[in-house]
């Protein structure tokens, strides 16, 4: 570590210890290509203060500076067809160490004065990069000096992984560059992923393997005495997402890369994430993330990528003025594609302390907290995923956070765009913007991007409202997640107004006109056709005339108006709402849904009144997963057995060649290969049980996990009642019988949102299930229950490959896809459930003799409900008997306010809407099911390799392509 590392192409500049960088690129000698052209750059002379400018051969136009890259002059290819990215525009100021570069990045040799460093234009070639192990120990070696920030002459784990990140950041950069110069010279129409979470899980590993250099570091840092796998583990996962919705996202952006599509991610950068799950006293209790406490060497804060965000404020004459702004900043991370150049970028906005929102007189009178308010008040913006939203306040938070996210990152798409018009064709043609740009909407959150892009569109470019309304329909799509009603948003128009007049404004006379757009059907009724309107319109509770709240009537009941008239009031009004799902519809060029069956149900129900109207609309894009992090990174023992009997690695990228295991599913040397590979894993997992938890697991039994956020529709409910239901059993059995039960693990591992009681109440219960399971010295290894606290994306990676069943048991027709499951079946599990999300479609995969089927249908759901608010229900047997088992107090207390939730007929947190209680005997049974087929061995691996061999659909490389085609209709754009 004594010496600089030696890169024939980049330096990295640290401008200050707070993640502040500039890639800075650049080529060390002449490039023969420029040389040759009569339009070469010139070499920049300096400018005072170091900084310089850099023109374009005779044309004598400013091309760079250090200045904002969002509004800089539009780029130009040179005639060597290189062209300075939004990550090398800070390479100008660079060239004032011109010098220092050439000694480190040229080696030891003095620079030639004829050979001029091509700053900013000729980008370095990724090929040239060092990727031997000995000079990526150089490299590391370099970091841990200089940009680690570690104590002198030592080499801890924490410097370790600073110093490796940083040197792989490097290696990402570059690639990076080279793919943003490719979009800016070939200006491909480009796709836009707006999603408030992204669960993103550690970098470094993936980042290793898909670029293809996990040997090389893991042999750089033995040199240092250190592992890699020791080495990541130092990472913490990143604070971005909570659940399902976030890991998708995450999955699409890595298949964005890998298929070398033109797609970037825009997201927000929460501080403290949703929140770290502690288990104290038998109780989830919630504290803030501190991924960032630390350094990440991940990010690259754009300072020169602002934009203004307004809030508030009135509108006069069309103009809003605004109450607030507050200037969101770019961070950009980098998602590298495996087998590919491509680099694409997932850009977070945030919020800084700005130094105008300081109040020093304040501070100085002595109200110091006074003195912050208003920057206090800017930066909880991006402080927490999904504030707590009981309260007033903390629905405007959600609000603010939503339209923060459509506002900088409609803007930043439109400054895109514009800046490739300019430097296409010289001037901007707006009716091409839907042939350049396609805005994928993840669920309603970022819904607010269709009148935000018309405001930019009429506000600030000045296009009339038909020539706007026309490009929204056309750039914007959404994807639907969900068919729960609290998660289809509506808004408070009132506080929606407070916080956002103008959009207001435009989303009202989109209503209106919507309204009017809708026609009657043929022999539809007039009352028929007013109630199709509102429920498809995007304002509810509003007069249909002046779309405003109704004035209240009151009824006068007597003959005569007197003092003595009584008057009977009528019931308050419910307050106007804006309907996000509605509204999202109406604005998108395409919407989709997750699932087949989840499609089916949008179509039919959901929005079937939208569908009838614009059946073309309307699309299926089956959810998927990434095979790289979530087999072939995650599972490395199974991935070498597949590896072998297909003869090829070339399953990571197309996982339809998995099929080819299929034929070798009863081969004795597979079987024990599989066996074996599966009980690596089982040991990495219990291992880990045992770390975080305390408790020892048995490895010979059957891993049953169920990793889910905590909700009711999920079930986790069902799956400890039926934990509670075998714990009693065996108490009940004599040692005879005992010697043929199935020993077994359940782990279910989730978050309860911070204020959702009832899902707070379901964990309590398991882990105290588990406390006195493992506790009972007569049931022993015959059954262990294991929460398994803080689940993110590190822990699936281990509890996935280790697991030989998994619980996919929500109530039919209420999980639109689910992700785990897919992830599941590609490790190896087999699994009982329903037939609900993709479920449906993985039992089509696997075949029905290698699923566990249970429970209600979707088409039952409903008749199931009306029977219980009509007291028709008659509990099984075995399900009261574990009721009351539970409510004896035997987990240390009774439970009553949970088990509650399953009683009665009807009613809010009664009436068991989740259908509990009729699926419970249904699953008991079929979890004999699954353990008559564990016992034969033989036929338990059969079943695990046919799942993994039938997973191949459930990639998310086949998803996106879909996307890519179907919907936002982007070519790959192959970085060279």
């Amino acid at each position: 570590a004594k010496r600089a590392p030696r890169s024939p192409i980049t330096i990295t500049m640290k401008t200050t210890t707070t993640s502040r960088r500039g890639a800075v690129s650049v080529r060390a000698s002449a490039d023969p290509r420029t040389q040759k052209s009569a339009g070469a750059p010139k070499a920049a002379k300096k400018a005072e203060g170091g900084k310089r400018l850099q023109r374009l051969g005779n044309q004598n136009r400013l091309i760079a500076t250090v200045g904002d890259a969002a509004v800089a002059p539009p780029a130009r290819a040179d005639p060597s067809g290189q062209l300075v990215g939004v990550a090398c525009v800070a390479a100008a100021a660079g060239a004032a160490i011109g010098s220092f570069v050439q000694k480190k990045v040229g080696g030891t040799g003095k620079a030639k004065a004829e050979e001029p460093l091509g700053v900013p234009l000729a980008l370095p070639s990724t090929t040239a990069i060092p990727k031997d192990s000995e000079s990526l120990a150089e490299n590391i070696g370099y970091h841990s000096k200089y940009t680690a920030g570690g104590l002198p002459l030592r080499f801890t784990l924490p410097q370790a992984y600073q110093a490796t990140a940083e040197s792989v950041s490097e290696r990402l950069l570059e690639r990076w560059d080279t793919t943003f110069n490719s979009f800016e010279t070939e200006n491909p129409k480009m796709a836009y992923y707006l999603s408030m979470e992204y669960l993103h899980g550690r970098t470094l590993s993936n980042a290793v393997n898909n670029i293809g250099l996990q040997g090389e570091y893991k042999d750089a840092l033995l040199k240092f005495g250190h592992k890699l796998e020791e080495v990541e583990s130092e990472e913490k996962d990143a604070g971005l997402g909570n659940g399902g919705l976030g890991r998708l996202a995450s999955c699409f952006l890595d298949s964005c890369a890998t298929l070398d599509l033109p797609v970037w991610g825009y997201g927000l950068r929460y501080k403290y994430g949703l929140f770290k799950q502690r288990i104290e006293g038998g109780l989830q209790h919630e504290v803030a993330e501190d991924w960032l406490d630390l350094s990440n060497p991940w990010e690259i804060r754009r300072d020169l990528v602002k934009y203004p965000v307004k809030f508030s404020g009135t509108v006069e004459n069309g103009e809003w003025i605004p109450g607030d702004v507050i200037e969101a900043t770019a961070y950009d991370l980098p998602i590298p594609g495996y087998g590919t150049t491509n680099t694409i970028s997932l850009r977070l906005w945030n919020v800084e302390a700005e130094s105008s929102r300081f109040d020093l007189k304040s501070f100085n009178d002595g109200s110091h907290l006074v003195a912050h308010k208003s920057q206090i008040k800017a930066e909880d913006l991006c402080s927490v995923l999904y504030p707590g939203d009981d309260t007033d306040e903390g629905k405007e938070l959600r609000l603010r956070q939503q339209y923060f996210l459509c506002s900088a990152s409609m803007q930043d798409i439109v400054a895109t765009f514009k800046r490739r018009q300019l430097a296409q064709v010289g001037r901007i043609n707006w009716q091409s913007f839907p042939e350049k740009v396609s805005v994928q909407m993840n669920d309603t959150h970022p819904a607010l991007s269709a009148p935000e892009l018309m405001r930019i569109l009429m506000d600030m470019e000045g296009l009339d409202w038909k020539s706007a309304w026309k490009i929204v329909q056309k750039t914007c799509n959404y994807t639907n997640h969900t068919i729960l009603p609290e998660a289809l948003e509506a808004w408070n128009l009132d506080a929606m107004e407070s916080l956002l007049p103008r959009h207001v404004e435009i989303i009202t006379r989109m209503d209106k006109e919507f309204r009017s757009s809708v026609r009657r059907a043929s022999g539809e009724s007039a009352e028929d056709h007013s109630a199709r309107v509102e429920n498809m319109a995007i304002l509810k509770n509003v007069d249909p005339v002046t779309l405003r709240k109704p004035e209240p009537k009151g009824v006068k009941v007597g003959a005569k108006l007197s003092a003595a008239a009584v008057v009977e009031e009528e019931e308050p009004l419910p307050d106007p709402v804006v309907r996000m799902a509605n509204m999202s519809v109406i604005s998108a060029a395409r919407v989709n849904g997750v699932a087949a069956i989840h499609t089916e149900i949008v179509k039919a129900e959901t929005f079937n009144d939208f569908y009838k109207m614009w059946p073309e609309k309307f699309q299926n894009k089956t959810n998927g997963v990434t095979p790289r992090r979530w087999l072939a990174w995650c599972n490395p023992a199974l991935s070498a057995v597949i590896t072998k009997w297909l003869g090829t690695e070339a399953w990571i990228q197309d996982l339809t060649l998995l099929k080819g295991l299929e034929k070798h599913a009863q081969d004795p040397e597979l079987m024990r290969e599989w066996r074996e590979a599966k009980m690596e894993m089982k040991v990495r997992l219990a291992q880990y049980v045992k770390e975080k938890t305390g408790y020892v697991v048995p490895l010979s039994s059957m891993f049953d996990t169920q990793i889910k956020r905590i909700h009711e529709y999920k079930r986790q409910l069902l799956n400890i009642m039926a934990v509670a239901y075998r714990y009693k059993q065996i108490k009940q059995m004599s040692p005879s019988e005992r010697k043929e039960v199935v020993p077994k693990v359940v782990m279910i591992g989730g978050k309860a949102f911070a204020t959702y009681v009832q899902a707070k109440r379901i964990v309590q219960l398991i882990v105290a299930v588990a406390k006195t399971v493992n506790n009972d010295k007569e049931v022993g290894d015959l059954l262990k229950v294991v929460f398994i606290p803080n689940y993110n994306v590190s822990v699936a990676e281990v509890l996935i490959p280790g697991t030989d069943l998994c619980q996919q048991i929500s109530t039919a027709g209420m999980e639109a896809s689910g992700t785990s499951n897919m992830k599941f079946m590609m490790n190896g599990a087999l699994t009982i459930g329903t037939l609900d999300g993709a479920n449906v479609e993985i039992r089509e995969e696997a075949g029905e003799e290698h699923f566990f089927l249970f429970g209600a249908t979707e088409p039952e759901i409903p008749g199931i409900r009306a029977d219980r608010a009509a007291g028709k229900f008659v509990p099984h047997p075995k399900f009261s008997e574990t009721m009351d088992y539970i409510k004896s107090g035997v987990f240390g207390e009774s439970f009553q306010e949970l088990l509650g939730s399953l009683e009665g007929n009807e009613g809010f947190g009664r009436g068991d809407y989740f259908c509990v209680g009729h699926d419970f005997a249904s699953y008991v049974d079929e979890l004999d099911a699954v353990d008559e087929h564990w016992r034969d061995q033989d036929k338990w691996v059969t079943s695990s390799i046919i799942n993994t061999a039938n997973s191949g659909k459930f990639s998310s490389d086949r998803t996106i392509d879909q996307y890519a085609k179907e919907i936002w209709g982007v070519k790959p754009n192959s970085a060279k």
